[in-house]
């Protein structure tokens, strides 16, 4: 890109909306399409009218429709012509400008194909990490440095290479950690001068000494250093490690296999016949060693589908495997019943479960387990998923066998195999894109004016924007109006709610006057104000505010937007009364509300709180039709299915439509009850969180700062279907 904005062949503007999206739609068009269009890609649609080459798409959208739709439904969208005179007026560089709009899975393989065409497939094709040519490069004072990734040791690379060089009597090594320094110190003196190869692992276990190592290079003298000397370094990516030997040397990093097979092919090519056939029920124990290194896979892959798969990304290792490989041989040898609880036990809630801190994920984690050990993956050809492509084999066969069976499975997994909807794999590569486009954002130069507007323009324009629309933070005569009564707690949440909304509207005004004025000069630009001048430029929302706000994951446009519903919502009930239907997503903080409801029970039941929870119906009317609040309890909008959606038809979950990946939940209304016994059958246990990455903390009040509560949702399916699919819902999207 920088050596096509050198020809003048990118616009800056243009790249500068792929990377962060644009700030505000000029005017506000009806959904052409909605059918098949999302919300989220026609907002991005109106917003590129910023752009002068797009300032009439968004208008000319619906003369073509049916080419677009090609486009969205295609398997290739990145290779499809566009419709219409779009397919002559945009260029290589503006389709992925619009890709991102209509199919953003998509656009990291349109660069791909970008870079292949402008600049050579070479460019995209990944290089053999050979050694060799590495060491070429290097000389005595440049260090070759290996950045490690969890489950990769070079270590084995580095001795056969050293091997091959006839140099392995000549490589020391040492694993640094605590008083091994003065020992690399002195290996290091006493190599440079007898031209010896020294190898320092892990330096990221010794950042105290790090200077040291720094001073030591930086001392070497090209003149007296033998002329064979070499240090080889391993790390994991620290801040301790020192930037200027990063910069002086050669740095290779070796990633991790991905994908179920290459985890299956590296357990098995670590295993040889003699162990298969040394435990005493040979059969039953090849069977559950291939159901555990298959559940060893699941567990480490479903980490890419972010939060569908694991609220928390867990970092299993091979160590973990093994411990259940030896486990699962021993219980074998000693029982003569099969101790699936056992084997289930220490697998589940110790060696994987040892890592899991979060509850939902124990459930997800124990679900799947139960599907890898149990009774049915002993029948031969047992089938793992309804596809059969993962199946059991002919325990007969050795260990060659079954990396030839292994052989033949597919580089790419299906996410059937996980449990998942077909879905799950566009959230991932939406995922993998953004992550991309957010990366090359932090890497832009910070005070770069090539489009001919500076920066100090942009961000003056769009804080402008914003001070015109956020209203002034509430009136106080709101306590007047709502007092706090015994048999009303609603009037606490809302007074609670205020003050914290007004909080954040009072911080948003005074910040964005003051930089407003250090644009101008007239104040001085503080640390917080720069930071604050850098996330406007890039349409992020600002730390200042957002320290003092509810969590979100919008961008800034998007976030101001949601504001002003939020503080409308607020309004709406200071000057209507308490609404009927509560918008749940339009909280600060939903918990306080919950448990308000809760105590207006309880109060007027005259029963202990401790003893309420909640019972929940899913309402066939829609909100707007519902006039009155109900006897007991409250209605709730605003949430939104992921992973599943809700079928008004059957009144039960039912499974997602194609790239559909949120959709809409009816209104519910919950219903307080004493000493309730919840349903065993025919419910999802479903959990709502604040935002989509549904990890959160601990907070003082001991609420989690994302987790909010969960509901009974009806089903016809097992609670694991939808356990495994990752359904959750949501009260607030990224967009």
């Amino acid at each position: 890109v920088r050596i096509q904005m050198n020809d003048n062949l990118i616009d800056p503007d243009e790249w500068r909306w792929l990377l962060a999206g644009g700030s505000h739609a000029p005017d506000k068009l009806p959904n052409p399409s909605p059918d098949w269009m999302s919300e989220r890609s026609w907002g991005d649609f109106q917003m590129l009218a910023a752009l002068p080459k797009f300032s009439n798409f968004a208008k000319d959208f619906e003369n073509h429709l049916e080419g677009f739709k090609k486009i969205f439904d295609s398997q290739e969208p990145h290779r499809e012509d566009l419709p219409g005179q779009w397919k002559e007026d945009l260029d290589d560089f503006q389709k992925i400008v619009m890709l991102r709009c209509l199919r953003a899975d998509m656009v990291t393989s349109a660069m791909q194909d970008y870079v292949a065409k402008h600049m050579g497939q070479r460019f995209i094709e990944p290089q053999t990490s050979d050694l060799g040519v590495v060491f070429k490069e290097s000389s005595p004072v440049t260090p070759l440095i290996f950045v490690l990734s969890a489950g990769t040791d070079p270590a084995a690379d580095l001795y056969k290479f050293a091997e091959e060089m006839r140099f392995s009597k000549k490589l020391s090594a040492i694993s640094l950690g605590q008083g091994q320094g003065p020992r690399a110190e002195a290996l290091i003196r006493s190599a440079m001068d007898r031209g010896k190869w020294v190898f320092f692992q892990n330096c990221h276990l010794a950042p105290s000494w790090m200077p040291s190592l720094e001073r030591l290079i930086e001392g070497i003298d090209p003149d007296k250093v033998h002329r064979d000397f070499r240090l080889w370094l391993t790390s994991m990516p620290s801040n301790q490690f020192p930037v200027a030997i990063l910069q002086n040397g050669s740095k290779m990093t070796i990633e991790p296999p991905r994908g179920i097979k290459a985890n299956l092919l590296r357990a098995y090519m670590a295993q040889n016949d003699d162990f298969l056939n040394s435990c005493t029920k040979v059969s039953v124990f090849k069977s559950l060693l291939f159901s555990l290194c298959l559940f060893h896979g699941v567990a480490l892959e479903r980490r890419k589908f972010g939060a569908l798969g694991f609220n928390i990304p867990y970092e299993y290792t091979t160590g973990d495997l093994r411990i259940c490989i030896s486990q699962l041989k021993m219980f074998l040898d000693e029982y003569e019943e099969l101790p699936f609880k056992c084997l289930t036990y220490t697998a589940g809630h110790i060696n994987y479960g040892g890592r899991v801190t979060d509850d939902w994920d124990r459930r997800c984690m124990m679900n799947i387990l139960s599907d890898f050990y149990c009774y049915d993956v002993l029948k031969p050809d047992h089938k793992y998923s309804e596809a059969g492509t993962y199946r059991q084999i002919d325990t007969d066969c050795d260990n060659n066998g079954y990396i030839q069976y292994i052989r033949s499975l597919p580089i790419n997994d299906t996410p059937e195999i996980f449990g998942m909807h077909d879905n799950a794999n566009i959230t991932f590569a939406q995922n993998e894109s953004f992550a991309t486009l957010n990366a090359l954002i932090h890497l832009q130069p910070k005070s770069s004016s090539a489009s001919g507007r500076s920066s100090e323009e942009t961000v003056e324009e769009a804080t402008k924007a914003i001070l015109a629309e956020v209203p002034q933070p509430f009136p106080l005569a709101v306590m007047e109006k709502y007092p706090v009564l015994y048999e009303e707690s609603m009037n606490t949440v809302l007074l609670q709610e205020v003050i914290r909304y007004n909080r954040l509207l009072q911080e948003i005004i005074r910040s964005s006057r003051d930089i407003l004025k250090a644009i101008k000069g007239l104040v001085v630009m503080s640390e917080p104000l720069e930071k604050m001048f850098n996330s406007l430029y890039i349409n992020e929302v600002p730390s200042l505010w957002s320290k003092k706000a509810y969590p979100s994951l919008k961008p800034l446009a998007s976030w101001t937007e949601d504001l002003l519903a939020r503080v409308q919502f607020i309004q709406h009930w200071i000057d209507a009364g308490v609404p009927t239907v509560f918008w749940i997503s339009g909280f600060f903080f939903p918990q306080a509300f919950l448990t308000g409801t809760l105590q207006n029970y309880a109060r007027k039941s005259v029963i202990s709180i401790d003893t309420i929870t909640f019972d929940f119906k899913v309402m066939k009317e829609h909100y707007e039709d519902i006039k009155e609040r109900p006897e007991d309890g409250c209605y709730i909008r605003g949430l939104y299915v992921e992973g599943a959606r809700w079928d008004p038809v059957e009144q039960q979950l039912g499974e997602s439509r194609p790239k559909e990946l949120y959709t809409d939940m009816a209104t519910m209304w919950l219903v307080p009850e004493g000493n309730r016994t919840p349903p065993t059958k025919g419910i999802y246990i479903c959990p709502i969180y604040k935002t989509l990455t549904r990890a959160g903390t601990l907070s003082t009040t001991g609420h989690s700062t994302n987790y909010v509560i969960s509901v009974e949702i009806p089903t016809s399916r097992e609670q694991k279907h939808w356990v495994k699919r990752g359904v959750a819902m949501i009260c607030a999207l990224d967009y």
